[in-house]
């Protein structure tokens, strides 16, 4: 029997939507049917790129598909997702997911309502290393992420908490299996008016501590994490897609112990390739989502609590320094 052919469609082709576009055009089973933006410049040339249809109206292209990709501005992710399951089409939402939980609840329910597929788009879940490392976890006692990268004019619609940081928690969340109890955070805005730096240290019921650290100001590039759990810490470079376990074993020398070092490597892997062949699957079998609305709003939650927290902490530093605090950040255009 041969396979259906799904056919999708992307809404908004930036930096990252083009990239959606490109791995849908070149897919087995799948129809890239069209690609859409307001950008009539922008459109035109990622559509004749993967041999598609512009559309600078993504209503005109809803009724065509059965599934889109939503990789629009976070403010219109729940204008568009909702047109989408007005449709009846299964969507894959870029993360953030919403700007609030009102909107995320309202999704999941709409969604859920209509047997829709909603796929939230945390990109690192399908991170080869992260695949990798998953019969390795046990019961992580201590976690320390750091996500740092130069700066890039782009993304900056939210602060870096949502842009950066809503990954690790994400990743986190779904390794911790436990409540979070108390959290403690600090940022600043350093180029922008948001925050473009911040550390989260996130304290779970089971005893387990996370220390989440994240800056889109630096000189580098550095995606990791590393996990300390009993016997055993695993190390994750999710640039490098490696994976690396360190344990003790026996040594053959006065019976003291060794490392065991194993380290798994990726690097052939496309990790958007595999988060976007996993929602084609979902959609072929009506799947849930390993990253549904559910654990999409699950992130959120937190990572607007940390944003929340952050905003607290800097009122108070400005109502102590006066006009001496200065948290507007620097004037882009002139920097």
């Amino acid at each position: 029997m041969p396979v259906k052919i799904i056919k999708v469609g992307v809404v908004g082709v930036g930096y990252l939507g083009r990239f959606h576009a490109q791995k849908y055009a070149a897919m087995e089973g799948v129809q890239l049917i069209g690609v859409a933006d307001p950008d009539k410049e922008r459109v035109h040339l990622i559509a004749e790129e993967c041999g598609t249809a512009p559309f600078t109206d993504y209503q005109q292209l809803l009724p065509l598909v059965d599934a889109v990709s939503i990789v629009v501005p976070t403010v219109y992710h729940h204008e568009v997702a909702r047109d989408c399951i007005d449709h009846g089409v299964d969507l894959l939402v870029e993360k953030p997911f919403t700007t609030t939980l009102a909107e995320a609840d309202e999704l999941i329910a709409q969604a859920n309502q209509q047997k829709l597929i909603l796929q939230v788009g945390h990109l690192e879940r399908f991170n080869p290393a992260v695949l990798a490392m998953q019969p390795f976890l046990t019961h992580p006692l201590f976690i320390e992420a750091h996500r740092i990268s130069v700066f890039k004019n782009r993304g900056t619609d939210v602060d870096v908490i949502l842009d950066l940081m809503i990954h690790d928690i994400d990743i986190i969340l779904s390794i911790v299996n436990s409540p979070l109890e108390t959290m403690h955070t600090v940022g600043a805005p350093v180029i922008t008016p948001l925050t473009d730096i911040a550390n989260a240290r996130l304290i779970f019921k089971n005893g387990c501590t996370a220390n989440v650290t994240v800056s889109r100001i630096s000189m580098d590039n550095i995606r990791r994490m590393r996990i300390f759990q009993p016997g055993q810490y695993l190390s994750v470079d999710f640039s490098k897609k490696e994976v690396m376990s360190i344990r003790l074993k026996q040594g053959l020398q006065n019976n003291q112990p060794l490392p065991d070092i194993k380290k798994y490597g990726f690097p052939d892997q496309d990790t958007l390739e595999l988060e976007l062949l996993d929602f084609i699957n979902n959609i072929r079998t009506r799947s849930t989502p390993v990253v549904s609305g559910t654990e999409g709003r699950r992130a959120l939650a937190i990572a607007l609590e940390v944003v929340q927290q952050i905003k607290e902490n800097r009122e108070r530093v400005e109502k102590l320094l006066g006009p001496e605090a200065n948290f507007s950040g620097l004037d882009i255009a002139e920097h």
